[in-house]
């Protein structure tokens, strides 16, 4: 089993920073992308960066040029900066890792009143 344990969400001002970990225990298993998604009250859950096993990024075209991810290598955390932050952030951030199965965190709740 792969664990995943999220941190570093809070409130933060529009136009304000924040940066969320997700550090991976458990059983070493291959990995192929690890990823963050949010889910904000009422939506569905959306894909925001991926970062695969070679480093290669992707973002949500909503994030991109704020946002960037970082890490994720075996027995290292993965990272997410949030930069210039808008209320429309507002979410619960999860880490998820994929292989031949999909890894979920708990979620780290971020806020940015409007």
């Amino acid at each position: 089993q792969v664990q995943l344990v999220e941190s570093g969400g809070g409130l933060v001002q529009a136009g304000g920073s924040l940066t969320l970990s997700c550090k991976r225990t458990g059983v070493a298993v291959r990995i192929n992308t690890m990823a963050w998604y949010r889910q904000a009250p009422g939506k569905q859950r959306e894909l925001v960066a991926t970062i695969s096993s070679v480093g290669s990024t992707n973002y949500a075209d909503s994030v991109k040029g704020r946002f960037t991810i970082s890490g994720g290598s075996p027995g290292n955390t993965l990272y997410l900066q949030l930069n210039s932050l808008k209320p429309e952030d507002t979410a619960v951030y999860y880490c998820q890792a994929s292989g031949s199965l999909a890894y979920w965190g708990q979620g780290t709740q971020v806020t940015v009143p409007s």
